[in-house]
């Protein structure tokens, strides 16, 4: 089967199998959470931009992540509706693997290249009339809080995904786990080629974050019931593995011993996982390829129009108009009219504790005369996604709804995905990151902001130290001593950034609009090359995929 509908490049000639748990490619697929997916839909764009030999194996998730809705009070409420999606070719091959003794039929459906332009993708449902109600499951929600289902998806898409590449004969050289949920496609293929070496030449591994949730560890006696090593013996897989700590096996821990290169997804990311994993015997390098967007499909047409033409009026006026289509969702979903003329402020992304939604508001009397300026008003947008049984980070999100109803130039808002996140960005002046320090592996939502003219305001981690050249293309929030207590960094980050904010910030955009012309322009012009994912997509192949082992 042919999948590619395009001219295959020559450089980019060795075939790739790209496998996610999640891809955000367009609004109307939804089978992505956040960044993982954000960025994995950006890479099977520019991998159509430039042509390259890729598929993307993914799941076809039948009710996604969650959709965001509100109770009568208007907090969060997390809903599962059953996706359709008639755009899809559903293939004839089916596969069938074993999980926990009982074979699961997977069934395989197309995603055209010409779609939504990108790579070909591969999508697997165990959601079929021949399994029985409990493997139908397995593919419903993505990171389902069962831990059964979660390593049965994680066993879908790994041998899932090897065996349907064969039934389509697809020859693929080199096969891309993004993040290690894909792992058991390497005991699918170690029992293809019994050697662990030709295993390793053909695995590349890339690892997203440090936080402990995304590097995840099960008792291995538990992953043998559940078949996540294939038919083998746990004696067999004792001598396979390298478990940590007794018998804990460590998802992250073996890509990196089964992968003949790693990376990492930014410069400061790439320390950090060294300085994490150091004490694994036989793992591979770790790399940096700093993630990176796909411009063509998230920057303004009309905005970068005006930024090549050199014309600061449309520049201004577009960004205007922009504002005025985020601030009738506001309207839409809060009954508040926001003003065009107000600087903008957004905080949106996953709600992660670590990432600080609330920092705005630590020092509360101090955030109260911020919102209360008249002099040099500001408006305040919140929004993004809890992990749907994270109480904690939902209690955030409804404690950030409360506060909203006290003012009228606050607002949180629902449905965070690919419409409303491209609406934030081009709609905000200034894209606001809180993180703790060491503990953004990337963040990418920031770079789509610049593309947009929405200057980026950040702790120093990530991707942001590669890019930031501070008050000329973003704002930099300096970073403190990461072994203080948690405490005392939050209350120091916070003091750091409202300085700022009211320093800087706030007097440059009311003050001296040129100036603030000037920097929306650097960051949109410096953002172009390194952090388009074109760079990024072309990385891969040299310093991955067609590496020697």
């Amino acid at each position: 089967m042919h999948l590619h509908t395009y001219d295959i490049n020559k450089k980019f000639a060795t075939s790739v199998a790209y496998f996610s748990m999640e891809f955000a490619i367009d609004q109307a697929l939804k089978i992505y959470s956040g960044g993982l997916g954000f960025l994995a839909g950006s890479h099977m764009r520019s991998a159509y931009d430039r042509k390259q030999n890729v598929i993307g194996i993914g799941m076809l998730w039948s009710f996604g992540y969650y959709d965001q809705a509100r109770h009568e009070d208007r907090t969060l409420k997390p809903v599962h509706l059953r996706k359709f999606y008639y755009f899809l070719q559903e293939l004839e091959q089916k596969v069938t693997v074993k999980i926990e003794g009982t074979d699961v039929v997977i069934k395989a459906f197309l995603l055209h290249p010409d779609t939504f332009g990108t790579a070909p993708m591969i999508l697997l449902s165990t959601d079929v009339d021949e399994n029985d109600h409990l493997s139908r499951t397995i593919t419903h929600k993505l990171y389902d809080a069962n831990a059964r289902t979660r390593v049965a998806q994680e066993i879908v898409l790994g041998v899932g995904g090897v065996k349907i590449l064969e039934a389509i004969n697809q020859k693929i050289d080199i096969y891309h786990m993004n993040e290690g949920h894909a792992i058991p496609l390497v005991y699918e293929l170690y029992a293809k080629f019994g050697d662990m070496k030709k295993v390793k030449e053909r695995v590349v591994f890339t690892t997203h974050t440090p936080e402990a949730a995304g590097n995840e560890t099960y008792d291995a006696r538990f992953l043998h019931q559940m078949g996540f090593f294939g038919e083998r013996s746990y004696d067999d897989v004792c001598s396979l593995c390298s478990l940590i700590e007794g018998d804990r096996y460590s998802l992250t821990v073996e890509a990196l011993r089964c992968a003949k290169r790693a990376n990492a997804v930014s410069k400061i990311h790439q320390i950090v996982s060294n300085h994490m994993w150091e004490g694994v015997s036989d793992k591979c390098e770790i790399i940096a390829i700093t993630n990176a967007q796909n411009k063509k499909y998230w920057s303004d047409k009309i905005l970068a129009r005006a930024l090549d033409e050199h014309e600061d009026y449309e520049l201004i006026a577009r960004k205007k108009h922009l504002k005025k289509l985020l601030f009738d969702e506001v309207a839409d979903q809060t009954g508040k009219m926001f003003n065009p003329e107000v600087f903008t402020i957004v905080w949106a992304r996953r709600f992660a504790e670590y990432k600080r939604p609330g920092l705005l508001k630590y020092d509360f009397e101090r955030f109260e005369k911020f919102v209360n300026n008249q002099e040099m008003p500001v408006q305040i947008i919140w929004a993004g996604k809890p992990y749907p049984k994270d109480e904690g980070a939902i209690a955030i999100f409804n404690e950030l709804i409360r506060l909203s109803h006290l003012y009228k130039n606050i607002a949180v808002l629902i449905g965070y995905e690919l419409s409303l996140s491209k609406l934030l960005k081009q709609g905000s002046d200034l894209w606001l990151n809180t993180p703790r320090i060491t503990r953004e592996a990337s963040g990418t939502s920031g770079m789509t902001a610049s593309m947009n003219g929405s200057v980026h305001c950040s702790i120093n981690d990530g991707w942001h130290p590669e890019f930031a050249r501070d008050c000329r293309n973003a704002f930099t929030i300096p970073e403190v001593d990461y072994t203080l207590p948690i405490e005392e960094q939050d209350r120091l980050d916070n003091k750091n950034m409202m300085c700022i904010l009211e320093q800087k910030i706030l007097p440059i955009y009311y003050k001296d609009p040129d100036k603030w012309t000037q920097i929306m322009r650097s960051a949109m012009m410096e953002i172009e090359v390194e952090f388009d994912s074109g760079r990024m997509a072309r990385e891969y192949y040299e310093l991955m995929y067609d590496y020697t082992y």
